[in-house]
């Protein structure tokens, strides 16, 4: 199996504000799509996701871990968490592509934003700290 981080860039050039923080939970689950493609012949599922990470913070978020289970693809999107919920954000755009002997059974990706602690306060924020890693599910389609 192999796992290639194909792009993660911020695509947003000035801090985004969510006007009502009151209806959002923490962290902000990503927004994801899964499709298959043949790369040289070779079947291929592209995950694309976007996800919002506090703009006072430096570092990317990153891909950690992937996990497939039966027709189940998880992957992992690790970002620093400071245990206050952020009031701007960067957007950030992450595509990556996987492949494995059994890619074409995959029907549904579940994808998390899972959040690691830090060392730095990053802040300022809502005082809320989150409890667990947000996730979405996303049909894979087919090859």
């Amino acid at each position: 199996m192999t796992l290639k981080v194909v792009q993660n860039t911020q695509i947003n050039s000035e801090d985004f504000i969510f006007k009502d923080i009151q209806n959002i939970t923490f962290p902000i689950p990503p927004l994801a799509s899964a499709n298959f493609y043949k790369n040289d012949g070779v079947p291929t599922l592209k995950i694309c996701a976007t996800l919002y990470i506090n703009s006072k913070g430096t570092e990317k978020p990153t891909v950690q871990k992937v996990i497939e289970q039966d027709n189940t693809f998880t992957i992992y999107f690790d970002y620093e968490w400071d245990e206050i919920s952020p009031e701007t954000y960067n957007v950030y755009y992450v595509e990556t592509d996987y492949t494995s002997d059994t890619v074409g059974n995959i029907t549904e990706v579940i994808s998390f934003l899972k959040y690691t602690t830090s060392t730095t306060v990053l802040g300022p924020g809502d005082g809320t700290d989150p409890t667990t890693s947000r996730g979405t599910k996303t049909s894979a389609g087919s090859l």
